[in-house]
Protein backbone atom coordinates (compact mmCIF):
# COMPACT_ATOMS: atom_id res chain seq x y z
CA UNK A 1 0.00 0.00 0.00
CA UNK A 2 1.19 3.62 -1.05
CA UNK A 3 2.39 6.15 1.93
CA UNK A 4 -0.46 8.90 2.67
CA UNK A 5 0.51 12.35 2.42
CA UNK A 6 -1.10 15.37 4.45
CA UNK A 7 -1.64 18.65 3.06
CA UNK A 8 -2.42 21.58 5.13
CA UNK A 9 -2.05 25.16 5.38
CA UNK A 10 -1.94 28.41 7.50
CA UNK A 11 -3.94 31.02 6.24
CA UNK A 12 -3.45 34.52 8.11
CA UNK A 13 -5.59 37.63 8.47
CA UNK A 14 -4.29 39.49 5.35
CA UNK A 15 -5.09 36.22 3.24
CA UNK A 16 -1.75 35.38 2.72
CA UNK A 17 -0.54 31.17 2.82
CA UNK A 18 2.03 28.99 3.57
CA UNK A 19 1.62 25.27 2.66
CA UNK A 20 2.86 21.74 4.15
CA UNK A 21 2.35 18.41 2.79
CA UNK A 22 3.69 15.61 5.25
CA UNK A 23 4.46 12.00 4.11
CA UNK A 24 3.25 9.51 6.77
CA UNK A 25 4.42 5.67 6.31
CA UNK A 26 1.48 3.10 5.68
CA UNK A 27 2.45 -0.11 7.01
CA UNK A 28 -0.81 -0.84 8.65
CA UNK A 29 -2.47 -0.20 5.25
CA UNK A 30 -4.47 2.82 6.68
CA UNK A 31 -7.70 2.90 4.21
CA UNK A 32 -7.49 6.58 2.94
CA UNK A 33 -11.47 7.30 3.05
CA UNK A 34 -11.46 6.27 6.58
CA UNK A 35 -8.89 8.52 7.35
CA UNK A 36 -10.34 11.34 5.67
CA UNK A 37 -13.83 11.03 7.50
CA UNK A 38 -12.01 10.84 10.56
CA UNK A 39 -9.99 14.04 9.96
CA UNK A 40 -13.33 15.82 8.85
CA UNK A 41 -15.14 14.59 11.86
CA UNK A 42 -12.91 16.61 14.29
CA UNK A 43 -12.30 19.65 12.10
CA UNK A 44 -13.59 23.25 13.72
CA UNK A 45 -16.27 24.49 11.44
CA UNK A 46 -15.16 21.63 8.73
CA UNK A 47 -11.85 23.32 8.07
CA UNK A 48 -9.72 23.58 10.47
CA UNK A 49 -7.25 21.90 13.40
CA UNK A 50 -4.70 23.31 15.72
CA UNK A 51 -1.52 22.10 14.49
CA UNK A 52 0.01 21.44 17.54
CA UNK A 53 -2.81 19.31 19.26
CA UNK A 54 -1.78 16.68 16.38
CA UNK A 55 1.88 17.16 16.86
CA UNK A 56 2.57 18.80 12.83
CA UNK A 57 4.55 21.50 12.36
CA UNK A 58 3.17 24.79 12.96
CA UNK A 59 2.90 27.24 9.81
CA UNK A 60 2.23 30.50 11.20
CA UNK A 61 4.28 33.23 9.84
CA UNK A 62 7.16 34.83 11.33
CA UNK A 63 5.33 38.33 11.87
CA UNK A 64 2.03 36.37 13.41
CA UNK A 65 -0.33 39.28 15.27
CA UNK A 66 -2.90 37.70 17.55
CA UNK A 67 -4.96 40.20 17.47
CA UNK A 68 -5.84 39.76 14.00
CA UNK A 69 -4.42 36.41 12.82
CA UNK A 70 -6.21 32.86 14.32
CA UNK A 71 -4.22 30.34 15.58
CA UNK A 72 -5.63 27.49 13.64
CA UNK A 73 -4.57 25.65 10.35
CA UNK A 74 -6.73 24.56 7.56
CA UNK A 75 -7.01 20.93 5.90
CA UNK A 76 -6.38 20.60 2.41
CA UNK A 77 -6.54 16.84 1.54
CA UNK A 78 -5.12 13.17 2.25
CA UNK A 79 -4.01 11.20 -0.16
CA UNK A 80 -1.86 8.44 -1.57
CA UNK A 81 1.35 8.80 -2.66
CA UNK A 82 4.65 6.98 -3.55
CA UNK A 83 6.95 9.70 -1.84
CA UNK A 84 9.13 8.70 0.80
CA UNK A 85 8.07 9.44 4.46
CA UNK A 86 9.41 12.92 5.30
CA UNK A 87 8.09 13.05 8.96
CA UNK A 88 8.95 11.63 12.02
CA UNK A 89 5.63 11.06 13.46
CA UNK A 90 4.02 7.53 12.55
CA UNK A 91 0.90 7.41 10.83
CA UNK A 92 -0.79 5.45 14.31
CA UNK A 93 0.42 8.49 16.31
CA UNK A 94 -0.96 11.20 14.36
CA UNK A 95 -4.88 8.97 13.88
CA UNK A 96 -4.34 8.66 17.52
CA UNK A 97 -4.07 12.11 18.06
CA UNK A 98 -7.02 12.94 15.92
CA UNK A 99 -9.22 11.08 17.25
CA UNK A 100 -8.30 12.53 20.55
CA UNK A 101 -9.69 16.27 19.53
CA UNK A 102 -12.61 17.40 21.01
CA UNK A 103 -14.38 19.86 18.79
CA UNK A 104 -15.97 21.30 21.97
CA UNK A 105 -12.54 22.27 23.49
CA UNK A 106 -11.82 24.29 20.53
CA UNK A 107 -15.20 26.10 20.52
CA UNK A 108 -14.39 27.27 23.19
CA UNK A 109 -10.76 28.54 22.34
CA UNK A 110 -12.61 30.66 19.39
CA UNK A 111 -14.73 32.83 21.50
Amino acid sequence: MPNIKFNYLYRDAGNHKNYNSLVFANPNNVDIQHLETLIKSKLIEGNWFFANEWKLPDLHFKCWDPEIDHAWHEFESVEYTDELQNVPLSLTELITDIEKTHWYNQKKLLK
